[in-house]
């Protein structure tokens, strides 16, 4: 009489075929998952990319190779300050979209019920409506007998009409009107991401709401805030249609110096000496911000 006796071999094998079985799900899964992404990957390459690299190539060799375009934009003192007023207003547009957008993503997140779906409505609106629009609105405001002068001038502020039109300050209030909503939207998610306990113990503890804010609200929103200012800051980089209606030729931005270089003087080599310039710019400023963005967590986490 024999008895039927189980192996280690004979264990092994189901095991071993349940991993076969394991890692060719994986490796269809990947393959399937590769090929969804084919046409992205595809477009991105063909409308991204492929322009991109042309551009920089073209920066280089035509007529012929050399960085003399790139000596050109250094030696000359006007491409410098286009560079310099392009960051001084990019940067000022993100402390002020900071210090607008903070509050109302406060009682977006903290207020609920009717007013924070009228708080969402005001924010998201804007983003319906060309900036061609909204950037013809703003001259109709800030003409000279636009309706910011008459009402100045109706309330006897002023005498005759403030010149408010192609400066600084009406490119840096329209810029700020534009990208307000992407400042708004990662701190509101953020700050809705604290959990209430958290400021409630703070008062219980005996901190005054001020308090409270500085030492638990504030760094537990600083990742929202990091992404609006990031996202604030490269798009006004790169800011075209406001820039060129609302500044004219006195508040030259570095979006609009590339479009008068290609489409005017049909300067294309120079026009892809700037435009890797402002990229290789962004590209640096996005890492710094991941960068601090990691530094913060670590700080945090301490």
């Amino acid at each position: 009489m024999s008895f039927a006796t189980a192996t280690p071999t004979g264990l092994a094998q189901p095991a071993a075929k349940k991993a076969g079985s394991r890692r060719a799900r994986g490796q269809l899964s990947l393959g399937l998952s590769l090929l969804l992404l084919a046409p992205l990957v595809l477009l991105l390459c063909w409308a991204f990319f492929l322009p991109i690299g042309r551009l920089i190539l073209t920066s280089f060799t035509e007529p012929t190779f050399g960085f003399s375009r790139y000596a050109r934009i250094w030696n000359e003192a006007l491409y410098i300050q286009v560079f310099v007023r392009t960051l001084w207003i990019a940067g000022a547009c993100t402390v002020l979209a900071l210090l607008i957008g903070y509050p109302v993503a406060v009682l977006m997140a903290r207020k609920g019920g009717w007013f924070a779906k009228l708080a969402t409505i005001c924010v998201l609106v804007p983003l319906w409506t060309s900036v061609l629009i909204r950037s013809y609105a703003w001259i109709i405001l800030l003409e000279r007998n636009g309706l910011i002068n008459n009402s100045l001038m109706s309330l006897g502020m002023t005498d005759r009409p403030l010149r408010m039109l192609y400066t600084d300050g009406a490119v840096l209030m329209a810029m700020t009107h534009v990208l307000l909503p992407f400042m708004v939207l990662p701190v509101a998610t953020a700050l809705k991401s604290i959990p209430e306990d958290l400021p409630r113990a703070a008062l219980n503890l005996g901190a005054s709401r001020w308090s409270a804010f500085w030492s638990v609200t504030l760094p537990l929103s600083l990742p929202g805030v990091f992404a609006g200012c990031l996202i604030v800051f490269v798009m006004s980089l790169g800011f075209y249609v406001t820039p060129a209606l609302l500044g004219g030729p006195r508040t030259l931005m570095i979006a609009t110096l590339i479009g008068q270089q290609a489409l005017e003087l049909l300067d294309w080599p120079f026009a892809g000496a700037l435009s890797f310039v402002l990229l290789v710019l962004s590209l640096g400023i996005t890492i710094a911000f991941k960068r601090l963005l990691k530094l913060d967590r670590v700080i945090a986490h301490d």
